[in-house]
């Protein structure tokens, strides 16, 4: 399970506060508030994630490979509104997460409503007699989730930062540290709690499995997370409206590619790097401030592949622990309970990957760099799903033969005691192949027979490959993004957090993509596809990451604001200025080697 943020930049000019809010031990009692919105709104989300794929199935009726495409599909928007709440959160912070929390609220109240079998259950045999309705409804509510987790996504974390004055920092770290906390326990307990609820039975008039009850709670904690959020609002520090980075960014890239097309031709003089191009309308600092993001987000090309395998716990892990035993003796888990082990594994690993095996790495004294890291990330999670694959093969050998979509199967059970034809239309006819004798002293038969051996496997088996997906997603994920804000200008760190959203959101598009396909005849097979996808990917990363050069972000804006005042200096007596080229020695902890850096 992986947590993202959008940090407040830093170089952003804060206004001065109008109010001071109260405090409780030196840290602002607004941030209570806060970090109790967030714990509900996670539980709310992971809670309702955690069972919405067996919900498509078991309830919606649909089979593994829709349902797996519209899992992915509702994942790939919830990263992608974060980009839209990143344009609007620096003009109106704290109203965003109002509104888009009132939207998020109704979202989940309509998708604990669309499981209510009842509602449309006419005939009361506990089949829901309009399925198009529950349908609708849930895509409806699962809409409304997306925009409202994704737009706030970039705001929360942003908001509490903003409660503390300059001279807090200590205490915005802390904050930050309690937040994540936060995040982690509302995931933990959702994760666990939800699978149970809906593993009850509940109905009016006949009982089935509680989706209402697995969706409505959730949808309760997003109600208290809104009532919270709202009660301190009085507390709150609200910053005025500041320029949105993330446009400024989009529009000099605009500008640079439409100025290079419209002086195309030969007569016009080649510039050294194409975002030249955008020096009559914009200050070099800026437009070097965009190489360094643009350097940044070619590595990211790679990446969404590793995303497509990591959101996969959710759903093609989830189903195949359907097919797998639960029963651990003392306790039995719920098929959706297992993706709580990824969780509780992040808890374990980030401390004794930070405090053992990156030390001990470095003592070896082996050049670990953060791009390598992310390297062995992927390859680890390419060998998850490679276990996932022989564990597969495993269960296959335990499951009966099911007719494909395009066959059909019939069976005849006779308990006479001699044969009896039976003709099918258009066929010869034949004699059923089971026959059974009925002795006088026989007097009761019993119809029980046992035609599916029960899952054989065990759940446990899974933990395995989720060991795997957690130790690749610690080396890449928290690397990637410590990564990335130490590589991003000063005042685009949340440009490049947009960025590795939405590597995330392309993660899950190629996994309903692939699901949609469905060429692949066993899962087994589509488990090995990923994995080589995943290598070949790992490898190219690996020549990319080979040839990058490490940058000290914080030296280059030094040089360029140096030569600030005499560019607007030329710029307002109307001079040209001709392509210049500025190269800064870099020396980070994770280069060894002294490379020049083009600008």
């Amino acid at each position: 399970m992986t947590f993202h943020f959008i940090f407040a930049d830093k170089e952003e000019q804060r206004t001065k506060k109008t109010k001071n809010s109260p405090s409780c031990l030196g840290y602002p009692v607004s941030i209570f508030f806060i970090v109790v919105n967030e714990f509900c709104e996670r539980f709310s989300y992971y809670g309702m994630k955690a069972v919405l794929v067996l919900y498509f199935k078991y309830f919606i009726g649909w089979d593994n490979d829709l349902s797996t495409t519209i899992y992915h599909t509702f994942v790939a928007l919830c990263y992608l509104t974060p980009i839209l709440g990143a344009i609007i959160a620096d003009s109106w912070l704290g109203k965003t997460i109002v509104y888009l929390s009132i939207v998020y609220t109704i979202g989940q109240v309509i998708m604990a409503i669309s499981a209510i079998h009842d509602i449309t259950d006419t005939n009361r045999d506990g089949t829901p007699d309009n399925m198009t309705f529950h349908t609708a409804m849930s895509m409806l509510g699962l809409m409304l989730i997306a925009l409202g987790t994704g737009g706030i996504k970039p705001c929360v974390a942003a908001f509490g930062g903003d409660q503390f004055e300059e001279h807090q920092e200590k205490q915005r770290s802390t904050f930050f540290s309690i937040f994540y906390l936060s995040i982690n326990a509302g995931s933990l307990l959702s994760t666990l709690i939800t699978p149970i609820l809906r593993a009850q039975e509940c109905g009016i008039y006949s009982k089935q499995s509680c989706f209402p009850l697995a969706f409505g709670v959730p949808a309760a904690l997003m109600v208290v997370a809104l009532i919270v959020f709202i009660a301190g609002h009085s507390m709150y520090i609200m910053e005025s409206p500041k320029g949105n980075i993330l446009l400024r960014v989009m529009k000099c890239i605009g500008f640079a590619i439409k100025n290079r097309f419209n002086h195309r031709s030969k007569q016009h003089p080649k510039r050294e790097h194409w975002m030249d191009w955008a020096e009559e309308k914009y200050d070099k600092l800026l437009i070097a401030q965009v190489k360094m993001v643009l350097k940044v987000l070619f590595l990211y090309i790679p990446l969404p592949m590793f995303w497509a395998l990591f959101d996969q716990q959710g759903s093609r892990w989830t189903l195949q622990a359907t097919t797998m035993d639960g029963n651990f003796g003392a306790f039995i888990i719920q098929p959706d309970q297992m993706q709580i082990v990824n969780p509780i594994l992040i808890v374990i690993m980030v401390p004794i990957m930070d405090s053992a095996v990156y030390p001990l790495i470095k003592k070896c004294h082996i050049n670990f760099t953060p791009l390598r890291r992310m390297t062995v990330g992927m390859l680890l999670a390419s060998l998850a799903f490679v276990a996932a694959a022989l564990l597969q093969i495993q269960i296959d050998q335990t499951m009966p033969n099911f007719p494909s979509s395009s066959q059909i199967q019939v069976k005849f059970l006779n308990l006479e005691n001699t044969s009896v034809p039976v003709e099918v239309e258009g066929q010869e006819p034949w004699k059923t192949i089971i026959k059974r004798k009925v002795t006088n002293e026989l007097e009761t038969v019993n119809l029980s027979i046992q035609d599916i051996e029960p899952n054989g496997i065990h759940m446990a088996w899974q933990v395995i490959q989720y060991f795997l997906m957690t130790c690749g997603e610690v080396v890449f994920s928290v690397t990637g993004l410590d990564f990335s804000y130490a590589q991003a200008p000063s005042n685009m760190k949340s440009v490049l957090q947009a960025g590795w959203l939405l590597t995330v959101a392309v993660g899950n598009i190629i996994v309903l993509i692939v699901a949609e396909a469905g060429s692949l005849p066993d899962q087994w097979a589509e488990y090995v596809l990923f994995a080589s996808l995943l290598v070949a990917v790992s490898i190219i990363f690996a020549v990319m990451a080979y040839f990058y050069t490490y940058m000290d972000p914080m030296e280059i804006e030094a040089k360029f604001m140096d030569l600030e005042p005499e560019e607007k200096k030329r710029k307002e007596l109307g001079m040209t200025t001709k392509d210049n080229l500025a190269y800064v020695n870099n020396e980070t902890s994770n280069n060894t080697d002294d490379k020049q850096t083009k600008i």
